[in-house]
């Protein structure tokens, strides 16, 4: 029997945010917490976040339009949400505008007792639970409240089930953040814990960076996702707005 995937498949990190920028700002000045006083699902993009989405935009509307993409998923996070609406509005979408539809299993990884703090303040304020972080590592440790990457992978196989389920054969771009883009990452290839922590280590993803999936049947419907582009920021560079990376790191209240 077919296996049922879409036909292409973009994954696409958020523009730069105010968050990234505070968190930043935090890390240069050596404090336990970040500035910023909302929370994180409320986080806007900054001025070039904004910019960088609508280059993303403009490089999918230039793409034939059996090409582009068909629909457009995004994370319920406000930064997200901008970034697939600055999408849609650049004639991205095949058929011209279309409403982001937003799924909350696509959110930013959830940190728990971790919010808002940098790298140093959570070695501060919270040392035993640091130093069970670096036991077990960074995709299975759960923060008090949080989520590990391995509960991230758990929602995004229920995802790729809805999009199987509901998008096959069709064009989809998600819209999301730097582990989840990850987490996808790991499914699709199929990866093992040191592979995807590879990769992340080589490399933050970056804002608008894109990723691409194809899916080709065999003879007998079977498929192998196949990676066609990985953090492609090339056209950011071409419209002239700066590729950023900063980490999708704790940057709001609860």
């Amino acid at each position: 029997m077919r296996q049922n995937w879409p036909e292409r498949l973009w994954l696409l990190r958020h523009g730069q945010s105010e968050g990234n920028i505070a968190r930043d700002a935090a890390d240069e000045a050596g404090s336990h917490e970040i500035d910023i006083d909302v929370r994180d699902v409320d986080v806007p993009l900054s001025a070039l976040g904004g910019k960088q989405a609508e280059a993303a935009g403009r490089w999918f509307a230039a793409l034939p339009r059996d090409e582009r993409p068909e629909l457009i998923l995004s994370s319920p996070y406000v930064r997200a949400k901008q970034t697939a609406e600055i999408i849609c509005r650049a004639g991205a979408i095949a058929g011209g505008p279309a409403q982001t539809l937003v799924d909350e299993r696509l959110r930013e990884r959830e940190f728990g007792i971790f919010d808002r703090l940098t790298t140093r303040g959570i070695r501060e304020r919270f040392p035993e639970e640091a130093a069970h972080r670096r036991r077990l590592g960074k995709f299975y440790h759960r923060p008090p409240g949080g989520e590990s990457w391995a509960d991230v992978v758990l929602r995004l196989r229920s995802m790729l089930n809805t999009i199987n389920l509901h998008y096959c054969d069709r064009r989809v771009l998600i819209v999301c953040h730097q582990v989840v883009v990850l987490c996808f990452r790991y499914i699709l290839e199929g990866l093992d814990e040191a592979a995807i922590l590879g990769i992340d280590k080589e490399a933050d993803v970056l804002n608008c960076g894109i990723a691409q999936y194809h899916f080709e049947p065999d003879p007998h419907g079977l498929c192998v996702p196949e990676l066609n582009l990985w953090n492609y920021g090339v056209p950011l560079e071409a419209e002239g707005a700066p590729k950023t990376s900063a980490k999708d790191a704790v940057t709001g209240t609860r």
